[in-house]
């Protein structure tokens, strides 16, 4: 029992990290944009319109051109997985991904003592 509790577990925090996707603005088309958590319906509007103009060349590029995302909105946008041209914004963490991490963690203790 035990076993298979610690696998489903461990199933759970290994999966944890695919399920945080990046999504690269010079690729993404608005649904994938929409998906971005901070990233609405108006802001991919804008992202759509400003990279039929041409491709973003990096962050920089990104927030120059896209009204209303300063360096604090860049930096959670690139925490939730929005890349230019691959890489996210510097200074940005992947908080999702360990935050899923770290919330299976105490259910995995909880479950181990309701087990026993």
């Amino acid at each position: 029992m035990i076993k298979k509790l610690i696998l489903a577990v461990a199933a759970l925090v290994a999966s944890a990290g695919f399920a945080f996707a990046q999504v690269d603005v010079n690729k993404a088309d608005a649904a994938a944009l929409d998906g971005v958590k901070g990233v609405g319906p108006s802001m991919s509007k804008n992202i759509l319109d400003e990279r039929a103009k041409g491709e973003f060349k990096d962050w920089t590029d990104l927030q120059g051109r896209i009204k209303g995302l300063g360096d604090k909105k860049a930096a959670k946008l690139s925490e939730a997985g929005l890349v230019v041209n691959g890489k996210g914004k510097e200074g940005a963490t992947a908080a999702p991904a360990a935050k899923a991490v770290k919330a299976a963690k105490p259910a995995q203790t909880a479950d181990a003592k309701a087990a026993m």
